[in-house]
């Protein structure tokens, strides 16, 4: 029997056929099943040694292994941590090159420098948190006081007296005075300095009188009896400090900052890459390593979702640009 087919039903045919095609190319994710198929980047915004460097290492040793595919860490240090991140908003959106990023080039750093080469909220794909951190609130011992309500008493009755050191304008504990500052209603005096280190030993030798810092490069200090821990900054007190409140629980209710890190991808990255990378780094909470390579930084793991992680930059997006205006903040050379 001879089967009769019109030109119309051809082409209409075709047509959905081509339109079938075009919209499965479209909406093709690179790499949907093979990434990663070759070497991965991890670039770390400043010196080797520190807290980023650490976290973006072991990070980078432990999906390598899962994974099957190199990933090394280049130090790209400059400009506050800039530098790195125009790097990778620069770089294609592939997956293949990443950024380990602390809080402040997100969501400081915009608000510090006029141009500071990328746009956090525009050049970026959210992947995960990778760690957490709390600040201390630390004191010179010979200072007469035991507390933070004692401190901010201390404050409001010599105003301008006290001097607070910092690793420098801008960074995240100089914020977190800046912060405590506003909240309390005192008066301090800033005094920064180039790296935590000269400001420590400063703070321990009493040039300086108050410091928020790292835990761990105050410690040492505290064990001496030449610093006295006041306060935590985040929401729970740590292990290591038992006996140390939370500043919120003691003195100064709704205050709270902390140290993160986490890591991004060029705005662009397809969303499955995004979601095995994601993947691979709440797998890596159960690796004791990673763990234990944390906690000696005196951080924590802190895994989430890409949402999440995007809410957490947003709102603290608002928080610090709000303590930068507020304060006149610019960071130098800007």
């Amino acid at each position: 029997m001879k089967i009769k087919t019109s030109r119309k039903f051809i082409l209409g045919t075709s047509f959905a056929l081509i339109g079938t095609l075009l919209s499965t190319l479209v909406n093709a994710q690179p790499n949907d099943t093979t990434y990663p198929d070759k070497p991965i980047k991890f670039v770390v915004p400043y010196t080797p040694g520190g807290s980023n460097d650490v976290v973006g290492r072991v990070l980078a040793e432990k999906l390598s292994n899962e994974w099957g595919q190199p990933i090394f860490t280049e130090n790209k240090p400059g400009a506050g941590g800039n530098l790195g991140a125009a790097l990778v908003a620069n770089s294609s959106p592939d997956g293949y090159t990443l950024l380990i990023t602390p809080n402040n080039l997100l969501t400081m750093n915009p608000a510090l420098y006029k141009n500071p080469g990328y746009d956090s909220k525009k050049d970026f794909e959210a992947i995960s948190l990778i760690a957490t951190g709390p600040i201390l609130l630390a004191v010179n011992s010979d200072l007469p006081v035991k507390s933070v309500e004692e401190l901010i008493a201390y404050a409001k009755k010599y105003p301008n007296k006290l001097n607070y050191a910092s690793a420098g304008v801008g960074t995240p504990h100089h914020l977190t005075a800046e912060l405590f500052k506003s909240m309390a209603g005192i008066q301090m005096t800033h005094v920064p300095y180039r790296g935590a280190v000269p400001a420590v030993t400063d703070l321990a030798a009493g040039r300086v009188q108050l410091m928020f810092g790292i835990p761990n490069s105050l410690l040492p200090f505290i064990k001496t009896g030449q610093l006295r821990p006041l306060g935590i900054s985040g929401k729970n007190k740590v292990p290591y400090l038992p006996d140390v409140p939370t500043i919120a629980s003691s003195g100064l209710p709704g205050f709270h900052s902390e140290l993160w890190i986490g890591l991004i991808a060029p705005k662009g990255t397809p969303s499955a890459t995004l979601d095995k990378i994601n993947s691979g780094i709440k797998a890596s909470m159960s690796d004791p390593k990673v763990k234990a390579t944390l906690e000696n930084q005196g951080l924590s793991f802190a895994w989430s979702t890409q949402n999440d992680f995007n809410k957490l930059v947003n709102e603290d997006i608002m928080k610090w640009s709000k303590v930068i205006r507020e304060n006149n903040i610019t960071a130098d050379g800007s």
